[in-house]
């Protein structure tokens, strides 16, 4: 019974280290997006050792998302990479102070639009220590460093995206013709009234015939 429950005590105790150590790496929130949306994309990054965090990589699938915008935090500065067309490929944050210590973590904002035929982004992301080791959260998921994804969902039948990226229903085009609303239903008190009258009159018909008989 003691070596059953000492057991148990140990799975627990590992599966406690291993959702700790699995939740630590960096992170791309948020983890659902939609298709030709726009959006602002969180880089979480946690500090593992007990050397600080002192530069953080992120590299852009540029086939999924188009990243055009990044928010200043104090303490660090960025720079871009590009391609030959001058498309945004990629960022670097470094940190021009003491970068994060062994408990902290940062979050880094940027934003962009997600492709219209994206199904996933994959976030490669490359965290430097002071110490100059290098950290590659790149591998797939499950991995000891996977890398943070994505899921892209297909934007709704018939929505259309503004120019912010919010989808709504699909309207009719200016001068398109609009089904016919149905007709209101008809009173049919007229027509019991009209038959009332009509009664009205036959009877007042045979009580003057039968007055004039009675004569």
């Amino acid at each position: 019974m003691k070596l059953t429950s000492r057991i148990i005590g140990l799975c627990l105790l590992l599966a406690l280290i291993g959702g700790g150590a699995a939740s630590a790496h960096v992170t791309v929130q948020p983890s659902e997006a939609v298709q030709g949306s726009y959006e602002k994309f969180a880089v979480r990054v946690p500090t593992e050792k007990d050397i600080p965090t002192v530069k953080i990589e992120i590299k852009f699938p540029t086939d999924a998302v188009s990243i055009s915008r990044f928010e200043p935090k104090p303490g660090w500065k960025y720079e871009l990479s590009k391609d030959a067309s001058g498309k945004i490929t990629g960022v670097t944050w470094t940190a021009t102070g003491d970068g994060l210590s062994a408990t902290e973590f940062g979050e880094f904002y940027m934003q962009g639009k997600v492709a219209d035929n994206a199904t996933a982004i994959s976030w490669k992301s490359y965290q430097t220590y002071k110490d100059g080791s290098v950290v590659e959260w790149v591998g797939a998921e499950g991995s000891d460093k996977p890398a943070s994804v994505t899921k892209v969902k297909p934007k709704p039948a018939g929505a259309a995206a503004d120019s912010h990226g919010n989808t709504s229903a699909a309207v009719p085009a200016a001068g398109a013709q609009q089904p016919p609303a149905a007709a209101p239903a008809q009173s049919q008190a007229p027509l019991y009234l009209s038959i009332a009258a009509l009664l009205l009159g036959i009877v007042s018909i045979f009580i003057a015939v039968s007055k004039h008989k009675g004569r």
